[in-house]
C-alpha cells in the first residue's frame, strides 16, 4: 500500500475511534510510523486528508444508490439498499456523528456535499419510482421527496442524537442498526402488503444479529 493511501487508511480508523476532533497529524503520522514531514509531504494539513476522505464517501454515495435493476427480487433490492446505508454509516461513522460541524467549518467541502446529495436525491428519487412500480409501496406523487428527506435526516443525523440523548454512547453497529429501524418506520406507512412483509423480514434480520441469533 502506498504510503498517501496508508495516510488516508490511518485517518479514517483514528477520526472512527477517537474522533476527528481530538487527532492531529501527528497521532496520524505515528500510527503507522512515519514522520510527521512525510505526511505533510503529502497532505498539508488535517482538512486535506479529510476533504480525502470525504471525497470517497461522496463517491461511494453515488456507487451504492444506483436505479433499480430490472428484473431483480424486489427484497433483494430492499436488503441492498439497506447494507449501503449500514455500510456507510459504518465505515464513515465520524461524518456521521459530526456532519454539520465538518461542512461548517470547510465551505469547499460543504459544496462538494450538496452538490452529491442533489444527484443522489434524484437517485433516490428514481429507486422510490421503481418500489411504486415493483408493488412495495404506495405513495402520491408529491410525497416522495418529503419522505425521502425524512429518511435521509434520520440517517444524517442519529448519531448525533444518540450522542444528545445519552453523552456516553459509543459508535457501535448495534447503534447504527437501531438507526436503520428508524429509517424503516418512516418508510412502513407507506408500504403495500407486500411491501410489509418484506419491511418486516428485514427488521426481523437486524433485530435477531443485534442480539446474536444470526446463524
Amino acid at each position: 500500500m502506498k504510503t498517501r493511501d496508508k495516510i488516508i487508511f490511518a485517518a479514517l480508523e483514528l477520526f472512527n475511534e477517537k474522533g476527528e476532533r481530538n487527532i492531529t497529524t501527528n497521532h496520524i503520522a505515528a500510527h503507522i510510523d512515519i514522520s510527521p514531514g512525510n505526511l505533510y509531504y503529502h497532505f498539508r494539513n488535517k482538512q486535506e486528508i479529510v476533504r480525502e476522505i470525504f471525497d470517497g464517501y461522496l463517491a461511494e454515495l453515488l456507487e451504492r444508490f444506483p436505479p433499480v435493476e430490472t428484473g431483480e427480487d424486489s427484497l433483494v433490492i430492499l436488503k441492498r439498499y439497506l447494507d449501503s446505508v449500514f455500510n456507510l454509516m459504518w465505515k464513515y461513522r465520524f461524518f456521521y456523528a459530526n456532519l454539520p460541524e465538518i461542512l461548517q467549518r470547510d465551505p469547499i467541502l460543504h459544496e462538494r456535499y450538496l452538490d452529491v446529495q442533489e444527484k443522489l436525491q434524484k437517485n433516490l428519487q428514481g429507486i422510490f419510482r421503481s418500489f411504486i412500480e415493483l408493488n412495495l409501496i404506495e405513495i402520491p406523487e408529491e410525497d416522495i421527496k418529503p419522505v425521502i428527506t425524512s429518511m435521509h435526516l434520520v440517517v444524517s443525523a442519529w448519531l448525533g442524537y444518540q450522542s444528545a440523548m445519552t453523552p456516553e454512547t459509543e459508535v457501535t453497529e448495534t447503534v447504527i442498526h437501531q438507526g436503520m429501524l428508524q429509517m424503516l418506520s418512516v418508510l412502513k406507512p407507506y408500504t403495500t402488503e407486500l411491501g410489509r412483509q418484506q419491511v418486516m423480514t428485514l427488521e426481523e434480520g437486524i433485530k435477531a444479529y443485534n442480539s446474536g441469533d444470526v446463524v
